[in-house]
Order: structure tokens, then sequence, then C-alpha cells
């Protein structure tokens, strides 16, 4: 599976094939429209949010399992909207919209107020209309999954194609944290023989102070334990080639590349904290540590966004 992007939008839209009990029913049944939208951005996790009709709680467990069958991680927002051509597809909810009705006039009487329920509003309350068609539920549920399928590739395609994207980005910053790494190696000799000088002088400082044999070399062990970076490029390299092999392998990386790249972080600040204080050739190599801290934090930015 290639690389996905967590972000991207689809929609379809279609009409839901409405079963008149007459033939003269049949003639006056509207036309009963919709459209999914499908829209998802990056998350942690898989995160599924659902703005469905009322009246549609088996189609929102159909849709819940086949997105989870689907996509592994994002904020998905999954909406469906009706468009009813005419009016005989609706009917009124007496009894929510009387109470309501009732419930305003109350209140307008008891505040001596002078004003009449807007029907408009009254309308959008959930529930006010129901549909006349008793098998309507099932008619929507049947035809929006007929398109579900549809919706899922037009989204997945989006977020394979922004992936591609993200992926090369990625791998040109990765060439450029290999270069950095070469251009270390290149001032790695100076800086050793920089240490060697340093760790000359305090011998002869310790031992024209008169300090035991044993405190000499604990001060030289520190030193050469501080003295090569050797360690730290062989291991970011290693960190990069496994990075540049999980892209070749595509699919669900985007948690495992973000850990590479917290390792890539800690060998970099290593680099940089024992090369510190140290000036000539040194002052190289903390630019490339620097040039490889940003090139790793602008990597860091386009991973948070895969799948």
């Amino acid at each position: 599976m290639p690389i996905r992007s967590m972000t991207g939008f689809a929609q379809v839209k279609g009409e839901v094939k409405r079963q008149a009990e007459a033939s003269s029913a049949a003639q006056n049944n509207g036309q009963l429209g919709f459209a999914l939208s499908l829209k998802s951005v990056n998350h942690r996790f898989l995160d599924l949010h659902f703005r469905l009709p009322s009246g549609t709680d088996s189609l929102e467990m159909q849709l819940r399992r086949l997105l989870k069958e689907k996509i592994a991680r994002g904020h998905v927002e999954v909406t469906l909207g009706l468009d009813r051509s005419s009016s005989d597809a609706f009917s009124l909810n007496h009894e929510l919209v009387g109470g309501y009705i009732a419930a305003f006039r109350a209140a307008s009487a008891e505040f001596s107020l002078v004003s009449e329920p807007d029907l408009n509003a009254i309308l959008r309350i959930p529930g006010a209309l129901d549909s006349s068609n008793p098998s309507a539920d099932e008619e929507i549920e049947a035809a929006v999954m007929a398109r579900v399928e549809e919706a899922l590739d037009r989204l997945n395609k989006m977020r394979e194609e922004e992936g591609r994207s993200v992926e090369r980005e990625l791998r040109q910053r990765m060439a450029h944290l290999l270069e950095a790494g070469k251009n270390v190696q290149r001032h790695r000799g100076a800086v050793l023989q920089n240490y060697v000088e340093r760790l000359r002088s305090r011998i002869q400082e310790l031992l024209g102070a008169g300090a035991d044999k044993e405190r000499v070399l604990q001060e030289a062990a520190l030193l050469v334990d501080r003295s090569d970076i050797q360690e730290e490029l062989i291991r970011l390299e290693t960190h990069v080639q496994h990075f540049l092999g999980l892209l070749d392998e595509g699919g669900e990386v985007g948690k495992k590349l973000d850990f590479l790249l917290q390792e890539m972080n800690r060998e970099a600040n290593t680099l940089l904290s024992k090369t510190s204080g140290l000036a000539g050739e040194a002052l190289n190599i903390t630019e490339a540590g620097l040039a490889m801290k940003a090139e790793i934090e602008k990597s860091r930015e386009q991973v948070q966004n895969l799948e």
C-alpha cells in the first residue's frame, strides 16, 4: 500500500430509489437526493465523527465498520445531507411541533410578550419532520452504502497523492542530512587533534599541580570519552537508512518515521554537545549539526501528517 497523508476530501451524490405503495403515489412521490462527504485531517489515532440525519443509526454503524477497514489513522468527518424535492416526502410530527408552539405561547403570556413562533425555526428542530415512507430509512441506507466505496476510493486517492508529495520531500531532506553527516566526517580529524591538545595541556596542568596519577587518568578518560563523534555519525546514518527503507516499504509508517526522527535528533544533540566550546574547524561541525537539526525538525512536521 502506498504512503498516505491523513488529509483529504471526497464527496459523492446520488438518489434514493423510493418504493411506491400505489401507482398514484408513485406519480406524486418526490425524488430524494443525498450528498455524502468525507473529510479527513491528521490525528494520532482513528477518530470518526458522523453528521447524519436522525433515524440512521444502522447506517452509522455500517459506515463506522467500513471506515475502520479502509483507514488506519486520522480525524474523519462523515456528513450526509438529504435533498427532498417535494413536500410529500415529509410528514409533520404533530406532537413535537405542537408541544413547542404551546411552550412558546405559554412563555410569551407569562412574560407579557407579543410574539409568534417562527415556523422555519420549528421545522429545523430534529424530528419535527418525519419521512412519510416507513421504509425510507432502509432505502437511504441502501443507497448510501452503494456509493460509500466510491467516496472512500476518492478520499484515499487524494491522500495518496499528498502522501507521494510528502515522501518526495522527506527523501530530499534525508539526502541533505546524509550530506551534513559527510561534512562533519571531513572535519572530524581536526576536532580530534584539538581534543588531543586539550588533553595534553590538562595532563601537564594536573602533573604540575602535584595531582596523583589516578586523578590524571580519570581526567584523561573523561576527555577521551568526549573526544570522538564517530559513534553518533554511525548511528545517525543507520537511522537515515532505516527511514528510507520504511519509505520504500510504504503503508502505515507515520509513527515509525516519527520515532526514527526523534532518535536522529538525539544523535544531533549529542554531536553538538561533544563539540561545544571548541574553536577552529569544530565550528564547521557545529554549523553542520545545526543544519541537521533543521532538516530533522522540518521532516517531523511532514511526518506528523502521514498515516
